[in-house]
């Protein structure tokens, strides 16, 4: 096997206990993890050991305003700020990226810049932003907003704060610092570049105060299927998380993005697609089925419920009976790609409203493969062979537990088969996908 093969990335979504709705009713499964640092380091380190890209971590700005009854029947999915984890992460891990979901909504690009340079050099080049725009009212609410601005506008604020926050990562060259004593010179002024941008959206002067981040970006992750989703990735991701239910799906969307990135003139092999499966692993078929049939028999019908309704836009489901069929729902200003997914399923499969929440609490709208370790492998290797993927966001049901197996069973099938990597063949996030290190836009003008 020589390093110019491609292989299969792969993403470790960590999220509080399990991905699955009931996994903290769990009886293998400690639910005061949730609330625990050390679990989330454990985690990463186990992740770090299967030798995976990254570990990613969504995030949500508050609670909706519902009965403080129904939040109480759920584990809570973001209880830290998730850069605040990373920086700690970073402590116990070496090689691994950190990933965090970081909203273009709701705080200023100055501030993420700031940060996510902080986070790349605390970890030695390791950092990546998952570019999302937020998609409830329940947020926009915390933000002095009575709803959430249109979704075509957040998605054209979202190019220009992209913009921005590359323009302040630029504020010094890459050679800028001097350390001279004997001159006085911290660093090199001329090499010091204030931004001194005036846009649509934004007025921001610059510079940032620290050096240019180690891997000149921070890898930008872009997770949004609708068409301006779509769209702002061609522009800006490196790496495209997206839900997929079909094979036939996942080879569309493959296809649809890479012709995107190749019409906004960059290279397709820049961007990694990597769809989102929550395998589901046991020593037979059968063991895996009955495996997951446990945790679905786990979930509450009203926080079910509940999490529909919230995905397809708030909809009260409350006037039919959870075996009705689903009934017809628009499209939101919320997450229009995930809504559009869900009713397709609903659709397709002629499901009741129970059944359809039910597919949905497994894993949010991804994909969920049930079997053996080999059939996984099987699977994960079709999707990538037959151009439906460049890798995986790997979503365990339970949290140590799924990971564990996946890292142990899985990952070895797919490093015999020359798939995987065997050992980490640098230590940026950049080197670990292949990316090349961006010029500063500074540099390229020269």
């Amino acid at each position: 096997m020589t390093d110019s093969k491609r292989q299969i990335k792969l993403g470790a979504f960590l999220q509080s206990v399990g991905h699955h709705l009931a996994a903290w009713r769990h009886p293998d499964v400690d639910p005061k993890n949730a609330t625990r640092l050390e679990h989330l380091k454990h985690l990463a380190q186990i992740a770090e050991r299967g030798k995976f890209d990254a570990i990613f971590f969504a995030d949500g700005l508050g609670w909706p305003q519902i009965d403080p009854q129904l939040l109480a029947k759920g584990a809570p999915t973001y209880f830290w700020e998730p850069l605040t984890v990373l920086s700690a992460i970073a402590q116990v891990t070496k090689n691994i990226g950190l990933i965090s979901t970081i909203s273009t909504s709701y705080l200023p690009p100055f501030h993420l810049a700031r940060l996510f340079a902080s986070l790349d050099h605390l970890s030695g080049g390791r950092a990546g932003w998952n570019l999302v725009t937020s998609g409830t009212d329940f947020e926009a609410n915390n933000f002095n907003l009575e709803t959430q601005t249109a979704h075509l506008e957040r998605y054209q604020k979202a190019r220009e704060y992209v913009d921005v926050v590359k323009g302040l990562w630029d504020s010094l060259d890459d050679d800028a610092y001097l350390f001279d004593q004997d001159s006085g010179n911290f660093f090199e002024p001329e090499k010091l570049h204030y931004l001194n941008h005036r846009g649509q959206y934004f007025s921001v002067a610059g510079p940032l105060q620290s050096a240019r981040p180690v891997q000149g970006y921070p890898v930008i992750v872009q997770a949004g299927s609708s068409e301006d989703g779509k769209n702002l990735a061609a522009q800006t991701a490196e790496i495209v998380f997206t839900a997929q239910q079909t094979f036939e799906g996942a080879k569309a969307f493959y296809q649809d993005i890479k012709q995107r990135v190749a019409k906004a003139g960059r290279d397709p092999d820049a961007v990694k697609v990597m769809p989102g499966i929550m395998p589901v692993i046991a020593e037979t078929r059968e063991l895996a089925q009955q495996k997951f049939d446990y945790l679905q028999s786990l979930i509450d019908p009203e926080i079910g419920i509940s999490l529909l309704s919230a995905f397809i836009g708030n909809i009260d489901l409350s006037q039919y009976s959870i075996d009705d069929p689903v009934p017809d729902f628009p499209t939101t200003e919320g997450w229009q790609s995930r809504q559009q997914l869900i009713l397709e399923v609903a659709k397709r499969e002629n499901l009741t409203i129970r059944q359809l929440y039910q597919k949905v609490a497994g894993a949010r709208g991804h994909r969920i493969l049930i079997g053996t370790a080999e059939d996984i492998a099987d699977e994960l290797q079709y999707l990538f062979e037959q151009g439906a993927a460049d890798g995986f966001n790997i979503l365990p049901p339970t949290f140590p537990q799924d990971l564990t197996i996946f890292v142990d069973q899985v990952v070895p099938i797919l490093q015999q088969r020359g798939l995987y990597r065997t050992e980490y063949e640098g230590h940026t996030l950049r080197e670990h996908l292949g990316l090349v290190r961006p010029r500063s836009r500074y540099h390229a003008s020269a």
